[in-house]
C-alpha cells in the first residue's frame, strides 16, 4: 500500500467519524428537547396519564371511560397547585428583590429592574400559556 492511499484512508475513517459525531449529536439534540420541552407540557398531564394506564394496566375502553372524569379532575387539581406555586415563587421573589434594592445604588436597582424584564420576557415567550403574575394583578390606579 503506498503512501497516498493510507493518508486518503486515514482521512476518509476521520471524515466518518466525524460524521457520525455530528449526526449523533444533531440526534441527541432533537431527542433531548423532545424529551425536556414538549414531553413535559403540563397541558397534556391528563392525556399521558390516561395512555399510561390504559396501556400499562390493559384497561378496557369503558374502564378509561370510567376513569377519565378522576384523572381529568387530579390533572386540574396538579394545574392549580402548579399556577399557586408559580404565583408563590413570583411574590417571594418579588419580595426578595424590594428587600434587596433598599441596599443597592440606583445604578444596581437599575440592573435589577433590567434582570426582571429580561426574565419576564423569557417566561413570556417560552411558557406564553402559563401562570403570569403580571396578568392576574390588579391594575395600577392611573393619577
Amino acid at each position: 500500500m503506498n503512501r497516498a492511499l493510507q493518508w486518503k484512508l486515514i482521512a476518509g475513517f476521520i471524515l466518518v467519524f466525524v460524521a457520525g459525531g455530528i449526526s449523533g449529536a444533531f440526534l441527541g439534540g432533537l431527542y433531548a428537547r423532545h424529551l425536556f420541552f414538549e414531553f413535559h407540557r403540563p397541558e397534556q398531564i391528563g392525556a399521558r396519564m390516561k395512555e399510561r394506564l390504559r396501556s400499562e394496566l390493559n384497561l378496557t375502553p369503558e374502564q378509561v371511560a370510567k376513569i377519565s372524569p378522576i384523572i381529568d379532575k387530579t390533572a386540574l387539581q396538579l394545574r392549580n397547585i402548579r399556577e399557586d406555586t408559580a404565583r408563590r415563587v413570583h411574590e417571594t421573589m418579588a419580595e426578595a428583590h424590594r428587600q434587596m434594592a433598599l441596599n443597592l445604588t440606583d445604578e444596581q436597582r437599575q440592573k435589577l429592574q433590567q434582570i426582571e424584564e429580561r426574565h419576564r420576557r423569557w417566561r413570556h415567550r417560552r411558557f406564553p400559556h402559563e401562570f403570569t403574575p403580571e396578568s392576574t394583578s390588579a391594575p395600577s390606579p392611573t393619577p
